[in-house]
């Protein structure tokens, strides 16, 4: 069993920063892959970024590319999603997730574990 617990979203005015945590306990592997989804009010979850636990394989949403960076500090057991440039669409709960599996992966089926989500406002 993993649990994750984030934490880090607030309010943000457009072109701030933001920088998210996810915790991790419980049992993880070589193998396990973590991913950030958000949803924003009305809308479905979507993917945003995930890294490998080992090694350096990233993948991003088309939207974030450029702004965000998703990195890992292991010693911690902890993943980060550090957010720049905020938009107001960038607004949304982030939630932090695991899957067991050495490859990223965009689909939220693809993952086993959620944390309690993290909310995020970006507004003047």
């Amino acid at each position: 069993q993993v649990q994750l617990v984030e934490s880090g979203g607030g309010l943000v005015q457009p072109g701030g920063s933001l920088r998210l945590s996810c915790a991790v306990s419980g049992r993880t592997f070589s193998s396990t892959t973590m991913g950030w989804f958000r949803r924003a009010p009305g809308k479905e979850r979507e993917f945003v970024a995930a890294v490998t636990w080992v090694g350096v394989r990233t993948s991003y949403a088309d939207s974030v590319k450029g702004r965000f960076t998703i990195f890992r500090d292991n010693a911690q057991n902890t993943v980060y999603l550090q957010m720049n440039s905020l938009k107001p669409e960038d607004t949304a709960v982030y939630y932090c997730a695991a899957r067991s599996g050495i490859a990223t992966s965009t689909s939220s089926a693809a993952y086993d574990y959620w944390g309690q989500g993290t909310p995020v406002t970006v507004s003047s």
